[in-house]
């Protein structure tokens, strides 16, 4: 069931991507970043009011405050690159910000083994591959990806908090920030 659960919160996580992406050639991206960060503050307020899901707050919850503030201002910075740049481009870019969880865990004193080390490895390489300057078309504006990487940077963290935060506040209360 875990890995239902995964794949069905991967496709939705890509679908908002990919829709942001596009209302964000039509509609100024802070504009979008609003729209969707207030509806989901409404519709998970009222499910975390109606579960009492409120209750759990304890002091991880400032870790989900935080990656509540970063977590917009990467949007705001991915959808204005999507915006500016292709979408082959920046989509992979962006990805690279799963070497900031991985580099927050070797901090705290996680070890991966030598399997994990490889696939963290071949993950980053896939990523900077299918990320990598176009070899056709015109060539992507420093701006984009300075924007990309920011956006990187912010999802990264964003994961870390999350995943910091969770040790002392669960589920639906986490996920309203």
């Amino acid at each position: 069931m875990t890995a239902l659960f995964a794949l069905a919160t991967a496709l939705l996580w890509g679908l908002a991507d990919f829709g942001g992406g596009l209302l964000t050639r039509r509609l100024p991206a802070l504009t979008v970043v609003v729209a969707s960060q207030v509806l989901a503050v409404v519709a998970l307020g009222a499910v975390v009011l109606g579960t009492g899901a409120w209750r759990e707050a304890g002091p991880q919850l400032w870790f989900a405050v935080a990656a509540g503030l970063v977590g917009p201002v990467a949007m705001l910075s991915f959808y204005e690159a999507l915006a500016l740049g292709p979408m082959g481009v920046v989509s992979p870019l962006g990805s690279l910000g799963v070497v900031v969880p991985v580099a927050a865990g070797l901090a705290l004193g996680e070890r991966p083994g030598p399997g994990q080390f490889a696939g963290i490895a071949v993950a980053v390489a896939g990523i900077v591959l299918a990320g990598g300057p176009e070899l056709r078309g015109a060539p992507v504006q420093r701006r984009a990806v300075v924007l990309t990487l920011t956006a990187a940077f912010g999802f990264g963290a964003v994961m870390a908090l999350i995943s910091h935060a969770s040790s002392g506040v669960t589920g639906l209360f986490l996920a309203l920030f």
